[in-house]
């Protein structure tokens, strides 16, 4: 019994995309080979967890110190999905509308909705195979030595993300607004550009009101601001009542998460439909 293999359409697709889907993977396995060393190798060595002394070498010490280079390795996987945009306003789609590719399969039996579904499907699942991967080892190496008094605590930006399922919604988000952007620009180098300056953009609104997609705790009196280590202050004050802080516990976590990555997915299954629906006002052979 022989092994099933791709044929027709998504065999072509995985062979006109093999560079990128190569990139991707180095990319997955060399970050999941970073983490486990931050984890198995530098994080127990006493000199690169040590605090910054006056000369160089402290100054080295404290710059390839683990909370650093995980701090590194967060902002790194947070923001692949950057890549992503790129990748499906350039290559994935803009390239083939560019130089006519797209037409010449829809003129050889090929629906341009199935031309487009079958890109999107097969890169959503590389994208999620991948995203997968690097948040279960991201979660192991964050959890090996958590730890509230250094950096990234779970309210960061380079760690936020990276723990959940909201690290693959973004790369979706992306791959579905990088190929709208190419549909409607028709040029692979503007899309690109574009495509990645839009989820750059989206990113950065959803990371500032990021605090606000879910009601806060209140502390209010003499020793409201003597919070635990580990909580995400959002405001703290005083007014007619005394003083008040107003604060997400560690146990807010997965409701801040969730409700963001509900909100990406929602965006990205927007774009996938206007995409199909921009397509769908295309010609499929030259007038």
């Amino acid at each position: 019994m022989t092994a099933p293999t791709l044929t027709g359409l998504p065999r072509t697709v995985l062979r006109l995309h093999r560079p990128a889907l190569l990139i991707w993977t180095l990319f997955v396995a060399g970050t999941c080979g970073w983490l486990a060393w931050l984890t198995e190798g530098a994080a127990k060595e006493p000199d690169l967890r040590g605090l910054a002394c006056a000369d160089s070498c402290g100054r080295l010490s404290s710059l390839l110190a683990h909370p650093t280079q995980m701090d590194w390795v967060g902002t790194l996987i947070t923001y692949a999905f950057v890549g992503a945009a790129a990748f499906a306003g350039g290559a994935l789609i803009g390239r083939e509308l560019e130089s006519g590719t797209a037409r010449l399969a829809w003129t050889q039996g090929i629906t341009p909705a199935r031309w487009l579904a079958t890109k999107l499907a097969l890169a959503a699942l590389a994208l999620t195979l991948g995203g997968t991967t690097l948040v279960l080892v991201f979660r192991w190496a964050f959890a090996a030595h958590a730890d509230p008094l250094w950096p990234p605590d779970w309210s960061s930006a380079s760690a936020f993300a990276a723990r959940g399922p909201l690290l693959v919604a973004y790369a979706l988000c992306a791959l579905a607004v990088g190929t709208l952007t190419a549909l409607l620009l028709g040029r692979a180098l503007a899309a690109l550009g574009t495509a990645a300056g839009v989820m750059w953009l989206f990113n950065s609104v959803l990371t500032y009101y990021r605090p606000h997609l879910w009601p806060t705790d209140t502390r209010t009196g003499p020793n409201a601001f003597d919070l635990p280590d580990g909580d995400w202050v959002v405001d703290e004050g005083s007014n007619a009542h005394g003083r008040f802080a107003a604060y997400h516990p560690a146990s807010h976590f997965w409701p801040l998460h969730l409700t963001e990555t509900a909100i990406v997915l929602a965006v990205a299954a927007l774009a996938v439909l206007c995409s199909f629906r921009v397509l769908k006002g295309r010609p499929a052979s030259p007038a």
